[in-house]
């Protein structure tokens, strides 16, 4: 099966030029990493004042989960798409048993992480509780994490990003996965940390940043924030 995930989105997209159209036809699944990169490219394209075309997936089952997961609201910004209008002849209800925790949703400013942190308390009680069985404590600690990495797109990237988040169940392995994807296509670790410290390269920032809590402000207290989202995944 074709899929555009974490594990194979550089793959895929590194298949698309300036001049070579993103080209999905053949995708039969495609998770909130996949979409949300998808964006982002197009958003670097557009730095370049590039509108790449972007070949829509023949699967219906898959198209109707971009369009469940909004990623249609956003992708028109970005990219020609191809056919410009998907056949889509049933569209996902969006009920309260959704394992959809949250919608493609982009992050410009504060009010919007407000509204995403919202957006996951209503659902997360249903989708973590009965799937990965959190507790109160696990939960609060999920949307601590979420609300960090969301900050840190406003505070370091210089730019806009976008976040999603969907339940799945892993036959395979007989598990349920909550997967989460936040993106943006800002300045980067090394750039936001090189005025305050000598590195190496892009991994010794993102290992100040992750292990020892390095930020590029010097105000007290600052720079923890991706440092304690480690500590809650571990």
């Amino acid at each position: 099966m074709i899929q555009l995930s974490d594990e194979t989105f550089e793959s895929v997209i590194l298949s698309a030029t300036e001049s070579t159209p993103v080209d999905l036809r053949d995708i039969q699944f495609i998770d909130p990493y996949g979409m949300v990169g998808l964006l982002e490219a197009g958003a670097f394209f557009k730095l370049k004042r590039i509108r790449q075309i972007l070949y829509l997936p023949t699967s219906e089952d898959v198209l109707r989960y971009l369009e469940r997961m909004d990623f249609f609201r956003y992708a028109g910004q970005y990219f020609r798409l191809e056919p410009s209008e998907p056949a889509i002849s049933d569209k996902y209800l969006r009920s309260s048993y959704s394992d959809v925790l949250l919608e493609i949703t982009p992050i410009e400013k504060s009010d919007d992480i407000h509204f995403i942190v919202g957006r996951v308390k209503e659902r997360a009680h249903a989708i973590l509780t009965r799937h990965l069985h959190y507790d109160e404590r696990a939960m609060s600690g999920f949307i601590v994490a979420l609300s960090e990495v969301c900050q840190n797109i406003l505070e370091h990237s210089e730019n806009t990003g976008f976040v999603g988040i969907q339940k799945y169940h892993f036959q395979n392995m007989n598990k349920n996965v909550v997967k989460i994807a936040a993106m943006d296509i800002g300045i980067g670790f090394r750039k936001s940390l090189s005025e305050r410290f000598k590195l190496k390269g892009d991994l010794d920032a993102i290992e100040r940043a992750l292990l020892h809590g390095a930020s590029r402000y010097t105000d007290k207290g600052r720079g923890h924030g991706l440092a304690a989202v480690r500590r809650f995944v571990t």
